[in-house]
């Protein structure tokens, strides 16, 4: 006999892998807290997340939501009415589900979804995973009864006393990395006493840093290094004719790498963009790090979350303007410089926060059995 589910948690967002495998970590460690828990996920339809979360085993329903553009385009006379469908199927999809609580990750969808919520006095927590908070979270905070946050000084945009500094979730293989990356070496065919740098631009890959190691090339010619390179699929053609017509034997170029863990595990130093997720993992991981912000983001967000460990001298930072005519140099000297590295790789160690995702279902978990 199937058991009637404990509570019905509903978690909205989405957009980027960086919103959507913590919402997935922060379920599944709900799921061991308490197996007889419901989920139902919804997010953006066409976005990451209807993909991802189906195949983690959750069930998901889309919102045609999409982002507003800050520029004058044709796409904002859909943005109002794709809104205002996606505010009345959320109407419904809180009605028909009848959630206990709802979770808000960030993202198109999460907006829509935590507001019906709301209004419906469902209760709410959202978690923030930048340093530099988002306007749609700083709207629902009025709302919420916990801020989940990742950065210290968050009181600037949320009431304090609802404030809990958790972190944020990260895949959980990252947590087990080998201390000798055996696997690794052989995965990504590298010889041990070579030096690796790796570089990568996020799950869909990075303009900017696949423009500055193609013109950089000829300083990568170096017989003590290997550049492991997630390049993305969109560009993966164009970086791949250049590697090949430069001769280089030194170059691991791939579109996408599914075993970040290996990577992690046998790079020297890194060198990738700033989004939230990564930072965490890259404080988890603890290998010396040259962030590179996406300027292509709201509100600037990655700048301030590269800058928050900046700050502690927990990784080097290079503007999205200034990396064509900096960023191989810096990359090549900190390769050089073991003290540097051992420095940055010891800050940035102090700020990772390996169990996020308990921490966050932990407060989900007050608030449930509050009520």
């Amino acid at each position: 006999m199937h058991k009637k589910p404990s509570y019905r948690l509903l978690i909205g967002g989405g957009g980027t892998g960086g919103h959507v495998f913590p919402a997935i970590a922060i379920a599944d460690a709900l799921k061991a807290m308490d197996p007889h828990m419901e989920f139902l996920f919804v997010g953006a339809k066409g976005k990451l997340e209807m993909e991802k979360v189906p195949e983690a085993g959750y069930p998901i329903e889309g919102l045609p939501v999409a982002g507003f553009q800050r520029r004058l385009t044709w796409r904002n006379i859909t943005f109002f009415y794709k809104l205002l469908v996606s505010m009345n199927r959320s109407r419904r999809i809180i009605k028909n589900f009848s959630p206990d609580l709802a979770v808000g990750v960030g993202g198109y969808a999460s907006g829509p979804i935590l507001k019906a919520a709301a209004r419906k006095g469902i209760p709410i927590l959202i978690q923030e995973q930048n340093s530099y908070a988002g306007v749609t979270n700083r709207l629902l905070a009025k709302s919420a009864r916990t801020i989940c946050v990742a950065y210290e000084n968050m009181e600037r945009y949320f009431p304090a006393e609802r404030l809990k500094l958790t972190g944020n979730p990260v895949r959980q293989h990252l947590l087990k990395l080998q201390p000798d990356p055996e696997e690794g070496y052989r995965s990504f065919e590298i010889e041990k006493k070579k030096k690796v740098c790796l570089l990568v631009g996020g799950s869909l890959g990075a303009r900017t840093l696949n423009r500055c190691f193609m013109e950089g090339l000829e300083k990568l010619d170096r017989e003590d290094l290997v550049v492991l390179w997630q390049c993305g699929k969109y560009y993966h053609s164009e970086v791949e004719s250049r590697v090949k017509a430069s001769g280089l034997r030194n170059i691991r170029l791939m579109p996408f790498i599914s075993r970040m863990d290996l990577a992690y595990g046998v790079a020297d130093i890194i060198v990738s963009r700033a989004g939230a997720l990564t930072i965490s993992e890259l404080c988890i991981v603890g290998k010396p790090a040259i962030l590179v912000p996406s300027p292509n983001v709201a509100e600037d967000h990655q700048t301030h979350n590269a800058a928050s460990l900046t700050e502690k001298n927990a990784a080097l930072m290079i503007s999205d303007d200034e990396a064509g005519e900096k960023l191989v140099d810096r990359m090549l000297a900190l390769l050089e410089d073991e003290a540097e590295q051992k420095e940055l790789s010891k800050n940035i160690k102090q700020l990772g926060i390996g169990d996020a995702s308990e921490r966050i279902a932990a407060e989900v978990h007050k608030i449930l059995v509050k009520q």
